[in-house]
């Protein structure tokens, strides 16, 4: 009699997700920023992942997950536009941030290399088009 032995199977089966349950959470961007919302549709998809620079409540420039002095702010990001292939940045802005600082942030992205910059805000803002959303 033939049996088959599925203990290997479920041993490795329960290996993997415990590494994708303890990999899965370090995938993302984990910067707290309290983003304005709006009613835009999301953008697609990249083949490359984008670059994200995010501007916090207390006026600090990350570049991904790590901080940056302003003063080192453009060129860092020259480095980073000599590696890439894709000149795509996510700006991420707190709402309680000054227009203006967002926009000193984006001419420095501009000098650094990334003229393809996308502003990240979340979903359910107002329509200014009369209908309910």
């Amino acid at each position: 009699m033939t049996d088959i032995n599925i203990t290997p199977v479920v041993d490795v089966m329960l290996v993997l997700l415990i590494i994708f349950m303890v990999a899965a959470p370090m995938l993302t961007v984990g910067v707290p920023v309290e983003l304005p919302r709006t009613s835009a549709a999301a953008l697609p998809a990249e083949q490359e992942e984008p670059l994200a620079v995010t501007l916090t409540a207390d006026g600090s420039v990350m570049i991904m997950t790590s901080e940056v002095e302003l003063s080192q702010l453009i060129p860092q990001l020259r480095a980073i536009a000599a590696e890439r292939r894709d000149n795509k940045v996510f700006l991420r802005a707190d709402g309680t941030i000054p227009y203006e600082r967002v926009v000193q942030v984006m001419g420095a992205l501009n000098s650094g290399g990334f003229n393809n910059i996308g502003l990240v805000t979340d979903q359910g803002g107002p329509r200014f088009d009369g209908a309910s959303e």
